[in-house]
């Protein structure tokens, strides 16, 4: 993957405003299933004015796919830099609901998240309670086919000056690609966090991405 041009076309999404407008949900993912075949932010910007324009939803749907893509591709470059490590294995099935990789044979699924506001503690009570984080973060931030209680390794995102642009940095593909080799090349199995809801035993850690 061209992660300098991955990282150049995410830029372009952070000078418009992140607004959700509303839970992600099944029928708006449907209606904007095109991202995960749109490279390029202008060519994004095209086909959202060619399939909604005339909609009564068109703002709503527009911000919904701005976000879904943005959001996507972070995450393909996120997966792409773990797959690309001596100490990782790709699933076999891209497509997998649980899993994107195995880290000495234990599989994870990963997530890049912004720090939750709606976690009411301060990032420094979370860095020294990451179960409670968590443990909030897989009871709070999916609903309906996201939801799952496997293993998974967050990346939680802390911008430090602009507490409301957290969910910038995820554009910040060079930095991250950082910050995830050091955590593999320390990687310990042992010093995973193991949790257990829905009576499954997780093993769980995150990886705290604070700028």
């Amino acid at each position: 993957m061209d992660y300098k041009r991955l990282e150049k076309e995410l830029k372009k999404r952070t000078a418009l405003n992140y607004i959700w407008g509303r839970k992600q949900t099944d029928e708006f993912d449907k209606l904007t299933n095109f991202i995960y075949k749109t490279y390029s932010f202008k060519s994004l910007l095209q086909k959202i004015e060619i399939n909604f324009n005339g909609d009564k939803r068109k703002e709503d749907l527009k911000n919904y796919a701005l976000n879904r893509w943005f959001n996507f591709w972070s995450a393909k470059g996120v997966e792409t830099i773990f797959c690309e490590h001596k100490n990782v294995k790709a699933h076999k099935n891209s497509y997998n609901k649980y899993t994107d990789f195995f880290i000495e044979n234990i599989p994870f699924d990963h997530k890049t998240t912004i720090f939750p506001k709606a976690f009411n503690k301060s990032v420094s009570y979370a860095k020294k309670h990451p179960e409670e984080l968590i443990t909030w973060l897989y009871k709070n931030q999916s609903s309906q086919q996201r939801q799952h209680f496997k293993n998974r390794l967050f990346i939680v995102l802390v911008n430090t000056n602009h507490t409301e642009k957290h969910w910038k940095l995820k554009a910040e593909i060079s930095w991250l690609k950082q910050l995830i080799s050091t955590y593999l090349l320390n990687f310990n199995r042992s010093k995973l966090i193991t949790l257990s809801l829905d009576d499954e035993p997780i093993f769980t850690d995150i990886i705290w991405a604070i700028k």
